[in-house]
C-alpha cells in the first residue's frame, strides 16, 4: 500500500483480448475485482464465514463506471490503483484507476459501489466494525498523494 492507495498489479491473459488484440471493455471490471479481492484476502476476509476473519462476506457491487483513455494492447501486467472515497453505513464507493505497469499510463479511471448484505435477507447490513478498521487506511487515500 502506498500513501495514495493501494497499487495492485494484475494479470492481462491472451483469453482477456478481443479480436483487435485490445482489452475487451468488460474484462476492466474483472481487474478491478482482482486487484481489490486480493488486497481483502491478504487481509484474512473470505467468502465462506467459518474461514473469513471479517463478519461481512456478502458484499454486492451495486454499480460500476469506467471511462476509458488509453486500451491495453497484448497481455501483460497492468496495475490497479485504488481507494474509498466513501464508507457508509451499508456501502463503500472504491475509486480506481488502471495503469500501466510502469504507472505512466492511466488506460481508464471510475468507480464501485459495494453494498454489505446480510446473507438471510439480502438487504442492506451495517459494517462491521473490524472491517471499518481495516478499510480505514484506504480512506486516508482519497486525500494523499499516490
Amino acid at each position: 500500500m502506498t500513501e495514495g492507495g493501494v497499487l495492485e498489479p494484475v494479470e492481462v491473459h491472451f483469453d482477456d483480448l478481443d479480436a483487435m488484440g485490445l482489452l475487451h471493455n468488460s474484462r476492466y471490471a474483472v481487474l478491478v475485482e482482482r486487484a481489490i479481492g486480493a488486497f481483502w484476502h491478504r487481509l484474512g476476509w473470505a467468502a465462506d464465514p467459518a474461514r473469513s476473519a471479517f463478519k461481512d462476506v456478502f458484499l454486492a457491487v451495486r454499480e460500476f463506471k469506467v471511462t476509458y483513455h488509453v486500451p491495453i494492447t497484448g497481455v501483460g501486467r497492468p496495475v490497479v490503483h485504488f481507494w474509498l472515497d466513501r464508507m457508509g453505513r451499508t456501502s463503500g464507493v472504491y475509486g480506481f484507476r488502471v495503469l500501466s505497469e510502469d504507472r505512466e499510463v492511466v488506460h481508464a479511471e471510475g468507480y464501485r459501489v459495494n453494498v454489505n448484505l446480510d446473507p438471510a435477507t439480502l438487504r442492506p447490513a451495517p459494517f462491521s466494525d473490524e472491517l471499518r478498521a481495516a478499510a480505514a487506511p484506504l480512506m486516508l487515500a482519497a486525500t494523499a498523494p499516490c
